[in-house]
């Protein structure tokens, strides 16, 4: 079973993006991009589920 975790290695703040990008085999570029994108469509409502997503997701590595 899968699990989603924040990413150590690919991160620029908390690593959620990174992460997701794993979770699913992306390029983390792209979610970023497509992040970014969603910002100004939602007006900043992706930032608020961003920083809910760093608080609730774990750090890799670590276990539940």
């Amino acid at each position: 079973m899968r699990q989603l975790y924040r990413s150590v290695d690919d991160r620029f703040v908390a690593g959620v993006l990174g992460g997701i990008a794993k979770f699913f085999g992306l390029d983390s570029f792209l979610v970023r991009v497509a992040f970014l994108v969603l910002i100004f469509f939602s007006v900043g409502t992706c930032v608020l589920l961003y920083i809910i997503a760093w608080f609730i997701i774990p750090n890799e590595g670590t276990v539940r």
